[in-house]
This record gives structure tokens, sequence and C-alpha cells, in this order.
């Protein structure tokens, strides 16, 4: 851990989540691979796994995913601090923008031209979100237990509208009592 905090300097995580957010569009889960890309394998801040860890760790928490990443990914770097710079980073963006665009929004609103580039940019956004499902879900499916897991929730969720609350409860029940050899499951050091 003290190569990547050396590796990370307030300004670098700053400036890092703040091209991140400047470049997304799509909210928290398009940031999703741009994050990897930049923390796991540009920088080198994070291997796969605690990627993978904090990434799960946001969809639990209350709140934005772009927010939660920042918190989980600043405080993992460099703590408090590392956490404070992380969210102004990936939040200044979007309150620019969405500021500039406030200010505008008549013009903006009816202008063919934003809107023709909004359209090509809504299935860029989805094909973000396919990536980042399809790399988490192959790093975190591996087991026929998991498989079924997958399953069961997906379905629960879209053909019988479950609340993903009470999905990620039950999820997290099952893994309780069916996980028996927890001594052998990896954990990544803080």
């Amino acid at each position: 851990m003290a190569d990547k905090k050396q590796n990370c300097s307030l300004l670098t995580l700053f400036l890092t989540l703040f091209k991140i957010g400047a470049f997304t569009f799509g909210g928290g889960y398009a940031m999703i691979p741009l994050i990897q890309r930049e923390v796991v394998e540009d920088k080198k801040w994070l291997s796969n796994d605690e990627f993978v860890d904090i990434i799960a760790l946001v969809q639990t928490a209350p709140g934005a995913v772009a927010i939660n990443t920042a918190v989980f990914l600043g405080y993992r770097l460099r703590k408090l601090k590392g956490a404070l710079v992380a969210v102004i980073g990936v939040a200044l963006p979007s309150f620019l923008i969405i500021l500039l665009i406030a200010s505008v929004f008549i013009s903006f609103e009816t202008n063919p031209i934003v809107q023709k580039a909004l359209m090509g940019i809504r299935p860029a956004i989805v094909s973000l979100l396919v990536y980042t499902i399809y790399h988490l879900g192959k790093r975190v499916i591996k087991k026929v237990k998991e498989i079924a897991l997958f399953g069961l929730s997906f379905f629960g969720i879209l053909m019988f509208n479950i609340h993903p609350i009470i999905v990620l409860i039950t999820a997290g029940l099952i893994g309780y009592f069916t996980y028996e050899d927890i001594e052998n499951i990896e954990v990544n050091d803080p």
C-alpha cells in the first residue's frame, strides 16, 4: 500500500477524477470502465480484485455511484484527504457543466446539433454499461453457485420486479449461509 500512496499525490488523484468526471456521460455506472482503466490499468493504484471489491461496496451504499466510488477510492489511497479530494474531482466537472447548461438551457434544449449529438451519445453509454457488466461479471462470477445467484437475482428483478434492496439482502444471507470455507477466500489488505 505504501508504494501506491507514494505514486498517488492528492493533485494527481484530483486531476484523474476530474478528467473522468469531465468526459463521462450517463452517470456513475458509465464512469466505472473509465475509473477502472485509469486506476487499475494505467496508474496501477489498485488491483482488479481491489477495484471489484470497491464497486461491490459502492453498490450496497446509499448515494450516487460516482460519488461513492470516489469516496472509497480516495480513502483507500489517501485516507480522509484523499476521499475529499476525489469527491471534489469527480463532482466538479458535472457541477460546472450543469451550471453552464442551466444558464443557456432554452437555446441548448432546442439546438438540433446538440440534440443529434446526444442521440449518438446515448447508445455509446449503453455500450459502456455492457462493457462494465461483462468485465466485472467475468471476474466475480466463476462458480456454479455464483452463476445461480446471478441468474436468480437478475430474473427476480427483471421478471418479478423484486426491489434491489431485497435482492442484495437475500444474496448476502445466501452468501453467509452457503460459503462455509471463508478462511480460503482471498481478502485484500487495505
